[in-house]
C-alpha cells in the first residue's frame, strides 16, 4: 500500500524530516532529533502535523443520546464548546477506539479519532445508528490539523490572532478563530502533557497556518516535531496509545482508565454490562508503571516474569528523555501491581530487575 500524504508532506520534506510510513500515512518521525524536539515541547514550544487524525460528525435530533450510547464517558455532563476524552467499546469490553468528542451543541458533535481506526470507527458508528435520528459523516479527507504544544504555545499562537486565547479553558474549543487570515477551529487540548492547542481547518489553510506558526515561534525556539517525540511525550504524561495500553483485547479498566468509564451513568452504553461485571468481580490483570533497577531499555512486547513465572508483557517502554530513567508500562497480573513490587523483564534473553512505580511519571521530575 502506498502511504497517504497529509497536506503538509512537502513542508516535511523541505524541513529535512525523516519521513516514514505510520498508520498508512507518510509522516516525519523526527527532524532535528527526538531529544531536542522532546525538550522543545517540555521547555518552550513545538509544532506537530496531526492531519492524519480522523474527524467524524454526528448531528441531528438524537445526536446527544446517540453519542452518549456509543461512549463510555458521560457525554451529558459537558456543555456547548467543551471537549471530553472517552472510549468506544465492543460488547465484550475491548476498545474500538479512544477519541475526543467536541460538543458544538445538543444536536451537533465532532469526533476526533485515531488515524488507523477511521474506517473502522465510521463503520461501527453507522452500524449502531439504529433508530437514532442522526446523520453521520466522515469528513476526514477535508480536514487539516496541527498541534502547537509547550509552555510558550499560547504566546506563539496569540501573535497570529485577535481572539483572546487566554479565555479558552482547558478542554474547551472555539470556532471561527482567524489565524493569520485562515478561519480555524481551535481547542485547548493536546497529547503531550503540556499546555497547547489543536488547530483545525481545511487542507489548503493548514499549510499557511503551519508556516505562520513556525515563523511566529522562531523567537521562542519553536521546533517542528515528529512522531518520535510525540510518543515519548505522551508516554511520560501517562496518556494512552491505542494498540498499547488499550485495544480490542485490553479493556479500559485493565488499561487503568476507569475514570473515563462511567459505569454509574444512568443511560446504557455499549460494553457497560461486561465492564461492570469485570469491575465488580475484580480485574485479573492491569497496566502498571515500572522503572528498571538494572541497566537496560525495555521495549514493547518484552515479557515480564516474577519468580520464574511469566506474568505479562511491556506495553510501552523507553529511556525517558525527561527523567533520564528506563521506564515503561506493562500489562501484568493484578496481584503484582502494588507499588514497589520487584519484577523481572526479559531483555535480550536476560532477566533485568525492575520495580512497579506510579504511572504518573512526570510527577517524579
Amino acid at each position: 500500500m502506498v502511504a497517504k500524504k497529509t497536506p503538509l508532506y512537502d513542508k516535511h520534506v523541505e524541513l529535512g524530516g525523516n519521513v516514514v510510513e505510520y498508520a498508512g500515512w507518510a509522516l516525519p518521525v523526527q527532524y532535528e532529533g527526538l531529544i531536542p524536539e522532546h525538550e522543545a515541547v517540555r521547555n518552550a514550544v513545538g509544532l506537530f502535523d496531526v492531519s492524519h487524525m480522523g474527524e467524524i460528525i454526528i448531528k441531528g435530533k438524537d445526536a446527544l443520546a446517540f453519542v452518549d450510547y456509543l461512549m463510555t464517558n458521560d457525554i451529558t455532563t459537558i456543555v456547548d464548546n467543551q471537549v471530553i476524552y472517552t472510549l468506544m467499546c465492543y460488547p465484550h469490553g475491548g476498545v474500538v477506539d479512544d477519541l475526543l468528542v467536541y460538543r458544538f451543541n445538543n444536536e451537533y458533535f465532532y469526533l476526533v479519532v485515531n488515524a488507523s481506526n477511521v474506517d473502522k470507527d465510521y463503520e461501527w458508528i453507522i452500524n449502531h445508528k439504529g433508530e437514532f435520528d442522526v446523520e453521520v459523516e466522515n469528513i476526514s479527507p477535508t480536514v487539516g490539523e496541527v498541534a502547537i504544544q509547550g509552555p510558550l504555545a499560547e504566546k506563539t499562537l496569540q501573535k497570529l490572532t485577535d481572539t483572546d486565547l487566554s479565555k479558552i479553558g482547558f478542554f474547551y474549543l472555539q470556532r471561527d478563530v482567524v489565524i493569520d487570515g485562515v478561519n480555524c477551529m481551535i481547542s485547548r487540548t493536546g497529547y503531550t502533557g503540556e499546555d497547547g492547542f489543536e488547530v483545525y481547518t481545511d487542507n489548503e489553510g493548514i499549510v499557511k497556518v503551519w508556516s505562520s506558526i513556525l515563523e511566529a515561534g522562531a523567537e521562542f525556539g519553536i521546533k517542528p516535531c515528529g512522531l518520535g517525540c510525540r510518543d515519548t511525550l505522551r508516554f511520560e504524561a501517562s496518556l494512552p496509545l491505542y494498540g498499547h495500553e488499550m485495544s480490542e483485547e485490553v479493556n479500559p479498566l485493565e488499561g487503568g482508565f476507569k475514570y473515563f468509564v462511567k459505569l454509574e451513568k444512568k443511560s446504557d452504553f455499549i460494553g457497560k454490562d461486561e465492564l461492570t461485571k469485570q469491575w465488580n468481580e475484580g480485574l485479573k490483570r492491569k497496566v502498571a508503571g515500572f522503572e528498571l533497577i538494572e541497566r537496560g531499555i525495555p521495549r514493547e512486547g518484552y515479557e515480564i516474569y516474577k519468580d520464574g513465572e511469566k506474568i505479562g508483557y511491556v506495553t510501552t517502554g523507553y529511556m525517558s528523555p525527561t527523567l533520564k530513567k528506563s521506564i515503561g508500562n506493562a500489562l501484568i497480573k493484578t496481584e503484582y501491581t502494588a507499588l514497589g513490587t520487584e519484577i523481572d523483564i526479559m531483555i535480550r534473553k536476560k532477566l533485568v530487575k525492575a520495580k512497579v512505580i506510579s504511572k504518573k511519571f512526570l510527577k517524579n521530575k
